[in-house]
């Protein structure tokens, strides 16, 4: 279904971001532009963010690079 009309996001392009990291609606707006034109799709948008990861809680993160805690 669709989500994000303006932008034409559907709730499987937002399971498939959070299976690629998506944690926030912030995430979502910046990956698939989703609620960055009227809005009324925010609430939407996260609650399908959140029954995915409630879903499968255990997605595989993208590794990110850490500092050496020693110079």
């Amino acid at each position: 279904m669709y989500v994000c009309v303006c932008n034409g996001v559907t709730d499987k392009q937002i399971i498939k971001a959070a299976e690629n990291g998506a944690m926030t609606l912030q995430d979502l707006s910046d990956e698939l532009k989703v609620a960055t034109c009227c809005g009324r799709c925010s609430s939407c948008a996260k609650k399908v963010l959140q029954e995915a990861h409630s879903r499968n809680p255990v997605f595989e993160l993208p590794v990110r690079e850490q500092t050496p805690v020693f110079a």
